[in-house]
C-alpha cells in the first residue's frame, strides 16, 4: 500500500494510550505485550514516529484511556467484561506509576490531551472530535497501544466521521500475534486508508 500525502496543516497523530503500564518495564499489561512488542521493535518505532512528526511539524494529540479508581462501574448497569477486567486489575490507575506516560512520550507545548475515553474508541464520549475538527484536521495517523481494542476501535470510529485513516502496523503492539495480524490484515483494510509501517510513514513525511 503506497503511503499518502501527509499535509501539516491538516494531519495529526494520535498517540494512543502511551503509559507505564503498557510500555515500561513492570507495568501491569507490559508482560502481556512483550512478546509481540520485541517481535515488532513496537518502542523504537514509536519513538521514531513521534520524533518524525515533531520534525514535519504536525499537530500530535494524546489519547488516553480513563486512569482507574476504585469502584469506577459500582453503579454502572452494563460496564463491559474488558472494563471490569480492567477495574480489577487498576490499570493505568489515578496518581499511580502506571498511569503516568511513558518517559519517552511526555506531552510538549502545543500537544493535545484530549478527554479520557471509557472504552475502546478514543471518540465516543470524549472532545477528540470536536479537537480535531476545531485544528483543521482531515488525516489522523494512529499509533500506541492495543492494535485490536484502542486502535481499531478509535480507526473505525474515525473512518465513520469521515477522517482519512492510517494505521502504523509496527508501532503498535497486542497481547498476540493472532490480535495483531487480526487488526492489520483482517479489520484494518476495512476501514483504514492507508496501512503502514513505520518507515514507510516516516518516508512519507520526510517526502
Amino acid at each position: 500500500m503506497s503511503a499518502p500525502r501527509y499535509s501539516r496543516d491538516h494531519t495529526a497523530l494520535l498517540l494512543v494510550d502511551p503509559y507505564n503500564d503498557f510500555l515500561s518495564e513492570g507495568g501491569k499489561l507490559n508482560a502481556r505485550a512483550k512478546p509481540v512488542a520485541d517481535a515488532v521493535n513496537t518502542l523504537a518505532n514509536l519513538r521514531a514516529v513521534v520524533s518524525a512528526v515533531r520534525a514535519a511539524q504536525l499537530q500530535i494529540f494524546y489519547v488516553p484511556h480513563h486512569r482507574a479508581r476504585p469502584d469506577d462501574f459500582a453503579a454502572w448497569k452494563h460496564p463491559s467484561p474488558y472494563q471490569l477486567g480492567a477495574s480489577r486489575a487498576q490499570v493505568f490507575a489515578v496518581d499511580s506509576w502506571g498511569g503516568e506516560w511513558h518517559p519517552n512520550f511526555q506531552p510538549q507545548a502545543g500537544d493535545v490531551v484530549v478527554q479520557e475515553h471509557w472504552g475502546g474508541s478514543g471518540f465516543a464520549n470524549t472532545d477528540l472530535d470536536l479537537q480535531l475538527k476545531q485544528h483543521g484536521i482531515q488525516q489522523v495517523i494512529l499509533v500506541g497501544m492495543l492494535a485490536n481494542t484502542c486502535i481499531e476501535s478509535t480507526g473505525k470510529y474515525g473512518a465513520e466521521l469521515g477522517y482519512h485513516v492510517t494505521l502504523v502496523r509496527d508501532a503498535t503492539a497486542a497481547f498476540s500475534p493472532e490480535a495483531m495480524h487480526a487488526a492489520h490484515e483482517i479489520n484494518g483494510p476495512t476501514y483504514a486508508h492507508a496501512i503502514l509501517s513505520s518507515a514507510e510513514l516516516i518516508a512519507a513525511l520526510q517526502g
